[in-house]
């Protein structure tokens, strides 16, 4: 099968992992919700030896995930996995850290309620769930360009759209989750980082 690729995930996967070696310090267990092509999966997994991996995604995409992986060469990389935030029940065991990189703005908003609920109850004490991509700041957009790509996404899908900081901390709140950083990101995008209490 031909790789898919993404020129997003080209283009952030440096300043990504500048914040995830921030983060994910100590050795564990990441869960990727919505690895998309797999190229940030393989990335990441194999410039960050003291993790495992799980990539995650939707049973169509899983394809061109292993794709990216038949190529790579990180013993720390498991196999992608189907995960639907919607599950009531997600087929994953405690994990020390959470990555999703745009996600939310393309999820209806009872998607994004069910993403934190599954994080919340996935992630171990102060386990870190980093969560990268473009968000408004009260009510605001923080770029010419955000607003545009907004508009784009609404046009296409009427229920996704750029989330506001303010709405997500209120989710992550009932999910016992914390925002502890917020790191500005190129393009006008941000990495929140959210930890478990």
């Amino acid at each position: 099968m031909r790789k898919p690729f993404a020129e997003s995930s080209e283009q952030n996967k440096e300043p990504i992992l500048a914040v995830l070696r921030e983060i994910f310090t100590a050795p564990g267990r990441v869960l990727e919700i919505g690895s998309g092509t797999g190229q940030h999966a393989v990335f990441f997994s194999a410039r960050l030896p003291h993790l495992i991996w799980q990539p995650t995604e939707l049973a169509e995409n899983l394809p061109g995930i292993l794709a990216w992986m038949e190529d790579a060469e990180s013993a720390n990389i498991e196999p992608p996995m189907e995960l639907n935030v919607s599950w009531a029940r997600w087929p994953v065991a405690a994990v020390d850290g959470v990555f999703s990189a745009n996600t939310v703005h393309i999820m209806g908003w009872p998607q994004v309620e069910q993403l934190f609920r599954g994080v919340g109850q996935a992630l171990t004490t102060d386990g870190a769930f980093c969560l990268y991509g473009p968000f408004n700041y009260g009510g605001r957009y923080t770029s010419g360009s955000n607003a545009r790509f907004d508009a784009w996404l609404k046009a296409r899908d009427p229920v996704s759209g750029i989330r506001d900081i303010e709405a997500l901390a209120q989710l992550a709140a009932q999910s016992g989750l914390r925002l502890a950083c917020d790191y500005p990101m190129p393009a006008n995008n941000h990495t929140l980082v959210w930890r478990k209490e």
